[in-house]
């Protein structure tokens, strides 16, 4: 299973008024880690696109374990927890600068043409980022 890490920068902007994260900025972390994990296994959401697919998220689950606080070091791990042909799930790992887990979680993706929002198997319209999914996944 291949793990990409992403340092986040806690800005103060991110806290709230009990000097914590707000808990929706986790949501924006998750897909930092999202890219940094499609950009290190050679890939391009960008070009996805623009060849007319989108990958909306269909679901979200997140658990807080511990806060993380402004000053603090925060990174974001981020893989491939499942990968189905039609669905992808990709699991998190929010941990602080002492390795300690502070946020866990997935999203799952499906992939939709731009035209009509329509879901295509992503193993028929990009098979070798599929098959690159398949090859770096949860097993």
């Amino acid at each position: 299973m291949y793990v990409s890490e992403k340092e986040i920068q806690i800005l103060y902007a991110d806290t709230d008024m009990m000097g914590v994260i707000y808990h929706a900025n986790y949501l924006k972390w998750f897909e930092l880690g999202r890219t940094q994990l499609i950009i290190d296994v050679g890939y391009d959401y960008l070009e996805m696109e623009r060849q007319g697919y989108y990958a909306p998220v269909y679901n979200i689950e997140i658990t807080y374990k511990r806060a993380i606080r402004y000053g603090e070091r925060a990174v974001v791990r981020t893989w491939v927890e499942k990968n189905d042909g039609l669905r992808t799930v990709y699991g998190y790992q929010i941990v602080n600068g002492e390795g300690e887990i502070c946020v866990e979680g997935t999203s799952t993706h499906i992939i939709v043409r731009k035209e009509d929002f329509r879901p295509v198997q992503f193993k028929k319209v990009f098979p070798a980022w599929f098959q690159k999914y398949e090859e770096i996944k949860r097993k």
